[in-house]
């Protein structure tokens, strides 16, 4: 991956090294061209030496060069300043051969800030000297002459093509150098990538990716670690589906096992035993009802909790008085109550409180709550019933002062078979699942049902009902 990488991002630096030469090349002429346009425009070329020359200097008209801000002067074969108009570039009136020399020489330079064009005439013997100041100049040539020595030009043309060599190597070394340093933060980033995809690959789901970047990558890594956490969480979530599963099983072979062996047990009693009195062939039917009866009911909550967790599942909802039901329950479960020694105090207002309601299934949290209380705790155990409404809800609190639920139990105790009797000793009878059904119904209703109490102090579980 990194080669194929690093060799794109030189051919690709490679092409944008040739176009950078062609534009270089084509800059060069285009700045030539300008230049030719650009001298056209200048006052000093519309007014050249050339032009203004006659043999005769006092025939000379200074006046246009005067008028665009320039200078010209005469000097004769005797190096006098025999004319002056305009900004004199010459510091004195007579010169000498050498200051004159000097003065041809720099007028050439491109450091001045005079630009003069000079013409000698023959006939009249004297120079022409105009002067314009120097706004803009572009000088960059290549002059060959054909009439040089011609030994020069294989010495030339060794110089100029070794220079282009090495520029040209230079850049070349700079571009692959540079290639290979942006290919390698990309290609890192992509190791980093395929490293993380891989240990996920492989089962490791807490892999992680750090580039340590703010670019499209950064986004990418977010991108890759938010997968990783929900593939992550998804496994987790799946063992955990796993592990409830096994241990459904479990439950329901332990909790099936105990009455069908009683039942089985007894029956072979009542079938081989020779001699049997009425009372003790009648105790070994009751122990078989009675275990008939247990698993029973654990088939049919098991059956109904599935139903619940079905796709399919719905509730029958209607507009209800929900302090009318509460009371038509409450009233049902005094004889329970009265029969397992319990005390209860019911507090329900008088006003209407509306819901939706499935009323028969709304009637069965309630006595489930109730179940659970009677079975796990002891005589003398009072019941509390409240409801409540706050911000359109309605809170019905069903409380006992009895033994309490062990907090270890606290984030547990609505799953199926969860019990606080590890034991699950045949006096008690429950299936464990009545919390699970009644946290089924009540989501249903759009509400929930919780946990608030704490061990040894009672329990006290909340449920709440959307009101309308």
């Amino acid at each position: 991956m990194r080669k194929t990488i690093s060799n794109q991002f030189f051919l690709h630096y490679l092409v944008v090294f040739v176009l950078v030469a062609v534009a270089t090349v084509s800059a060069y002429f285009f700045l030539i061209i300008a230049n030719h346009l650009a001298e056209d425009t200048f006052t000093k070329n519309r007014y050249p030496a050339s032009a203004m020359m006659r043999d005769d200097y006092r025939f000379i008209d200074p006046a246009p060069i005067l008028k665009n801000g320039g200078s010209l002067q005469i000097v004769d074969k005797d190096y006098r300043v025999v004319v002056a108009e305009g900004k004199d570039a010459l510091p004195k009136r007579q010169l000498t051969p050498a200051e004159f020399t000097e003065f041809l020489v720099e007028s050439k330079s491109k450091d001045r800030t005079l630009s003069h064009d000079i013409l000698y005439n023959p006939q009249g013997e004297f120079w022409l000297i105009i002067t314009f100041p120097t706004s803009f100049r572009i000088d960059f040539e290549v002059k060959m002459n054909p009439k040089a020595a011609t030994g020069n030009f294989p010495r030339v043309a060794f110089i100029f093509g070794l220079t282009i060599a090495i520029y040209l190597l230079l850049l070349t070394a700079l571009t692959i150098v540079y290639s290979r340093i942006t290919g390698s933060r990309i290609t890192e980033s992509l190791r980093k990538l395929r490293d993380g995809t891989r240990l996920l690959r492989e089962g490791d789901y807490s892999a992680r990716v750090d580039l340590r970047l703010t670019n499209e990558f950064a986004e990418l890594q977010d991108t890759f670690n938010d997968m990783a956490s929900r593939i992550e969480e998804e496994i987790d979530l799946r063992k955990k589906s796993e592990g409830d599963r096994r241990q459904l099983i479990l439950d329901i072979s332990h909790d099936l096992k105990n009455p069908m062996a009683s039942i089985e047990g007894y029956a072979e009693r009542l079938l081989h035993a020779a001699t049997m009195s009425e009372e003790e062939r009648r105790g070994c039917l009751e122990v078989i009802q009675k275990n008939s009866q247990r698993a029973n009911r654990l088939l049919t909550e098991l059956f109904e909790l599935s139903q619940m967790d079905s796709p399919e599942f719905s509730l029958h909802l209607e507009a209800t008085d929900l302090c009318e039901v509460l009371r038509q329950i409450c009233g049902e479960l005094v004889q329970e109550l009265e029969r397992a020694g319990f005390d209860y105090e019911f507090a329900i207002p008088e006003e209407p409180v509306w819901a939706w309601l499935d009323i028969d299934r709304f009637g069965r949290v309630v006595h489930n709550l109730a179940d659970n209380a009677v079975r796990y705790n002891p005589r003398g155990t009072t019941v509390s019933v409240s409801l409540t409404v706050t911000d359109d809800q309605a809170m019905i609190h069903f409380s006992d002062n009895g033994i309490g639920i062990p907090t270890r139990l606290k984030g547990d105790i609505f799953k199926p078979f969860v019990r606080a009797d590890y034991a699950r000793t045949f006096e008690t009878g429950g299936s464990g699942l009545g919390l699970a059904i009644a946290k089924r119904i009540t989501e249903a209703h759009g509400g929930d049902v919780v946990l608030c109490s704490s061990s040894g102090k009672g329990s006290t579980f909340r449920m709440t009902i959307p009101t309308i």
